[in-house]
């Protein structure tokens, strides 16, 4: 009996031992790694690595940037019964604990003892908090109690809800998705309110294993585990019986769902990303920036849509240059065709598909398409298809379906509406007998389609182009396109190529004549110039377009008909030194523009966005436009960081007003003052001169607006290498560029008129929509007098051919011809050093 009494009395001082020595050693470890842990209040500071997103001005969104995808909730965003498929799958017992699960955590020390490795984890979720927020993913005993003492120190700091909304904003689950709101959205396209149970207890699962229980990567484990969450559920009394069989019975659901953009503007967000890491560096990717741009949602797209039809157009009226590639593997089976396609992308609007049989009686080829199934080209969408020989030649026109197509030829298609095919291919598709394709079969992100699907023949454009469209008044950018494709080439011609503006740059040399006294009925001669070279340099002949001289003509005339001749002349007299100065003042580049009489043709080079905003300051009546992107910049929260101030115009003065401007806010200026570059009666007169650019000139093009407000200028280079139509209202300066990115002929047939100008036409139609017409004031000191059209003298009383004309006051001609400088000097006197 004593020795029994013994051992137990050995047992519990043992037990006391032992405990005292754990003891001992969880405070030795308490005090080693305490002064490492993080102040819990740090939680509520971490920012979560949210993606920059970037919206338009209508609040559309553009683009996401960012390896993470978070969209942070509140708890009170979330359903009740989203929490509780949570609680059931990670931790039960949360409202019971103080941050640690002593029946888990028992079990996870028992694995690591045995195995080495904790298998099955013991974490609650505030012991997930700890680790996802400040510590690493090690599984060491050191990690895992520091893991503890953390979890005790927020169960201590924090409430539940509070804990558990910061859990669910951090939780990974898979596709980089981190959150909730993320995951709700990329494996099934909507919000977390309106997602059902079944839905609920799958997101409830991948915290566990965000790749082993991924419904997309592996569906058959993905549903136990969700069936396992719903019946844990049902046995917690979170769902009903009835609740738990319907849910229980739901199909997998989930798909991989792209963030869905908005409005296609990819390089003007790439420009909004660049100006973002150079203001923040690498944060702008995770801090949550919401960035709203100056860009409206409707204007881009019809921005986008202009320039790459019109660049289609331009492609097509050249001829078909034949197929991308060929196979000899037709006929095989879809896997097949699969496999042989996949190396094609698909390009905007444009899909890459197989031939895989012609048939001439039937006037259609059948094609397959990794994107769209099965499909047929009607003979009448590759009418089009002569063969391209050159840029100024094409074979004879095709007559049937084997002239432009073989078997095995891979071209690009663009999907037709069912209602524009013809009637056997529609009968064909709608035969019951027709193969149709099986949802799921399709890349993600395409709609299943039933049935063969009308295509028509197309092919990617080998020319580019851009288009930059400007609220003149005040610079913001409505719309930007650098070139047919973003993903197909992300060179941003709008701001990154230099060309020669061509004729286009015309208007600024009329303008600084006109500020110099000379007016619309200025004669000058339209007649040949000669400039004899040597032997060390060329000789220059420059012509008009077409080769055909005029003779004496109005400066009105000579400007809607694009005279070269009477360009250079004025520009002679004018003086080059004394115009480059001008362009100086108007701020326009001048370090890549010639310093010859070789500038009245718009030699030199300037981007797009350069004669955009050349353009802005004429149609807003000659003030400083400095063009702008990002309207606002607002952190996470929504606070607002930066907001573009506002263009104020200003006459005189102006160095006064900035100084009596409000106080900037947040570190923003108030205001920006927009100087006067150039004349305002001048500009008026100028105005006036371009509008007969598309009333009666080369812009006549764009008379189909039927608006009485809009003026323009075509421009076209030496061989036909670019083309361009910058043009406005007194609101909108609008620019279009074609052209190829090596400099190269377009062909003959083609000036700013033909491939630049419709361009433009179809986005200013979607942009004007709705808004009146709006012209430039007509400012004092503007008169207006009949005038002899051949002579520009003032009309005798009576003369039947007399026109009106308007003039600055002081400039109004006398009975007889006096019009300021003669535009007679010596064509000898023409510098030779010209190029």
């Amino acid at each position: 009996m004593s020795r029994l009494i013994t051992a137990s009395r050995f047992l519990i001082w043992l037990t006391i031992l032992g405990a005292s020595s754990a003891m001992l050693i969880a405070a030795g470890f308490y005090l080693h790694l305490r002064p490492g842990l993080p102040a819990v209040h740090q939680l509520l500071d971490t920012r979560l690595q949210t993606p920059l997103r970037i919206y338009s001005s209508d609040d559309r969104l553009i683009a996401e940037f960012g390896e993470k995808r978070r969209t942070p909730v509140t708890i009170d965003q979330i359903p009740e019964k989203q929490l509780q498929a949570f609680l059931a799958a990670e931790d039960s017992r949360f409202y019971e604990h103080f941050g640690v699960d002593v029946i888990g955590l028992g079990r996870a020390a028992v694995e690591l003892a045995s195995t080495g490795e904790i298998q099955s984890g013991g974490s609650t979720i505030t012991m997930q908090v700890a680790r996802n927020y400040f510590l690493t993913r090690d599984r060491t005993f050191a990690r895992k109690f520091n893991e503890i003492l953390l979890s005790f120190q927020i169960e201590k700091e924090l409430d539940k809800e509070t804990i558990l909304e910061l859990y669910l904003n951090k939780i990974y689950l898979g596709n980089r998705a981190y959150g909730l709101a993320a995951a709700a959205q990329v494996y099934y396209g909507k919000p977390v309110e309106e997602l059902d149970l079944a839905q609920m207890a799958m997101l409830a699962g991948l915290p566990k294993a965000p790749s082993a229980y991924n419904p997309l990567a592996n569906p058959e484990r993905a549903k136990v585990r969700r069936d396992w969450i719903l019946g844990r559920m049902s046995e917690l009394g979170y769902i009903t019986g009835s609740e738990f069989q319907d849910a229980l019975s739901q199909p997998l659901t989930a798909k991989y769902n792209a963030t869905q953009t908005e409005v296609s503007a990819d390089y003007a967000a790439e420009m909004a990303r660049a100006e973002m890491v150079a203001r923040y560096g690498e944060s702008a990717y995770n801090d949550g920036f919401q960035v709203t741009l100056t860009v409206n949602g409707d204007d881009q797209a019809a921005a986008t849509t202009a320039l790459q039809r019109g660049l289609e157009a331009y492609d097509q009226r050249h001829g078909y240059r034949g197929p991308v590639d060929t196979t000899d593997q037709v006929p095989a089976d879809e896997a097949t065709y699969q496999s042989i396609l996949e190396t094609y992308p698909r390009v905007e609007d444009l899909y890459p598909v197989l031939i895989t049989d012609i048939s001439n009686e039937d006037g259609q080829a059948t094609a397959w398409s990794r994107h769209l199934g099965e499909g047929f080209i009607p003979f009448d969408t590759m009418a089009w298809a002569r063969r391209f020989r050159s840029t100024n030649a094409m074979g004879p026109k095709p007559s049937r379906v084997s002239d432009v197509l073989s078997v095995g030829d891979i071209v690009y298609v663009r999907r037709q509406p069912p209602e524009t095919a013809n009637p056997a291919a529609t009968e064909a598709a709608s035969n019951d007998d027709a193969p149709t394709i099986e949802e799921g079969t399709l890349e993600n992100g395409t709609a299943p389609v039933v049935g063969p699907v009308p295509m028509a023949l197309s092919q990617i454009p080998d020319v580019q182009g851009a288009l930059v469209s400007l609220e003149a008044r005040t610079g913001a950018i409505q719309a930007l396109s650098g070139g047919y494709s973003f993903n197909q080439n992300k060179y941003n011609r709008a701001i990154q190529a230099q060309r020669q503006p061509g004729s286009t740059f015309k208007p600024f040399i009329y303008l600084r004549a006109l500020e110099q006294g000379m007016t619309p009925a200025t004669i000058y001669n339209d007649s040949p110039i000669v400039h004899r070279g040597d032997d060390m340099e060329p000789g220059w002949r420059p012509e008009n377009a077409g080769g055909e001289f005029g003779g004496p003509t109005r400066l009105r005339e000579a400007l809607y008909r694009s005279r070269n001749l009477v360009s250079i002349r004025l520009l002679q007299d004018l003086g080059v030194d004394d115009t480059v100065a001008f362009l100086d003042r108007l701020k326009l580049p001048t370090d890549h523009l010639h310093r010859d009489l070789s500038l009245a043709l718009g030699s030199g080079s300037m981007t797009p966005m350069d004669m955009a905003r050349a353009f802005a300051v004429i149609a807003n009546g000659g003030y400083d436009v400095q063009p702008y992107l990002i309207q606002t910049i607002r952190d996470s929260e929504g606070k607002v960081l930066y907001e573009a101030p506002p263009a104020i115009l200003c006459d005189r003065n102006c160095d006064q007003l900035r100084e009596n401007s409000p106080t900037p806010v947040v570190g923003f200026p108030a205001i920006r003052v927009a100087e006067r570059l150039a004349d305002e009666r001048a500009v008026y007169i100028l105005h006036s001169m371009l509008k007969d650019v598309i009333k009666r000139g080369t812009g006549t093009g764009a008379r189909v607006l039927e608006r009485d407000d809009l003026g323009g200028k075509t421009g076209t280079t030496n061989e036909q290498k670019d083309a361009w139509f910058s043009g406005f209202n007194h609101e909108i300066a609008t620019t279009t560029w074609v052209g190829f990115d090596q400099p190269a002929t377009l062909g003959y047939r083609e000036f700013g008129g033909t491939a630049a100008l419709p361009i433009w036409v179809d986005y200013m139609r979607e942009a004007l929509e709705g808004i009146p017409s709006k012209n430039m004031k007509r400012p004092r000191g503007i008169v207006r007098v009949r005038i002899d059209p051949e002579s520009g003298d003032r009309a005798a009383q009576g003369q039947d051919n007399a026109i009106t004309e308007i003039f600055r006051a002081e400039n109004v001609p006398e009975q007889t011809a006096g019009n300021g400088l003669s535009g007679n000097s010596d064509d000898a006197n023409l510098p030779r050093n010209l190029f």
